[in-house]
């Protein structure tokens, strides 16, 4: 298939987050740290909004991440961020609107992002195409959100909500 310049462009801006995935060091955590305001604003929104945007969120970038790869024929390049974004949105969901639960949530997606541990290390490793690129950080993002429900509801850790 033959795609345009302008459109490839569009792609790789969005793969990237708005160009935050061409950071020299530490593209991951530069985009995670970029979705910020995006969380926020969805957990300001409430949990269904959230998790709707979440949902139509990850089956998008699953396809940028399929027109990248197939333009670059490249798997999981460290540029696209976009799997980070939606890692990330997954780890913020259903959680109160606190700085607590943004300092617990980027520490623990990050940290489960990186080091890959059992399941995250085996999605990464043996699924393919825009859902391999895109599965590891929803694996990352689901047992982030499991330890933070736990801590959210066992402890007061994650503090009030700020309600706007």
């Amino acid at each position: 298939m033959v795609v345009g310049k302008r459109v490839m462009k569009t792609i790789r801006f969005i793969a990237t987050w708005g160009y935050v995935g061409l950071s020299p060091k530490a593209p991951g955590t530069i985009g995670t740290l970029a979705t910020l305001p995006l969380a926020y604003l969805l957990m300001a929104w409430g949990a269904y909004p959230h998790m709707v945007v979440t949902f139509l969120l990850t089956i998008f970038a699953i396809f940028i991440c399929v027109s990248y790869e197939n333009f670059y024929q490249t798997h999981d390049s460290k540029e696209i961020v976009i799997d980070e974004v939606v890692g990330f949105l997954i780890t913020m969901a259903w959680l109160p609107l606190t700085w607590q639960s943004f300092v617990l949530g980027f520490i623990f997606f990050r940290f489960f992002d990186i080091l890959k541990p059992f399941p995250i290390g085996w999605l990464d490793k043996n699924l393919k195409g825009g859902f391999g690129v895109v599965a590891d950080d929803i694996a990352a993002g689901i047992i982030s959100n499991i330890l933070l429900q736990w801590i959210y509801n066992q402890t007061a850790w994650l503090g009030e909500s700020l309600v706007l």
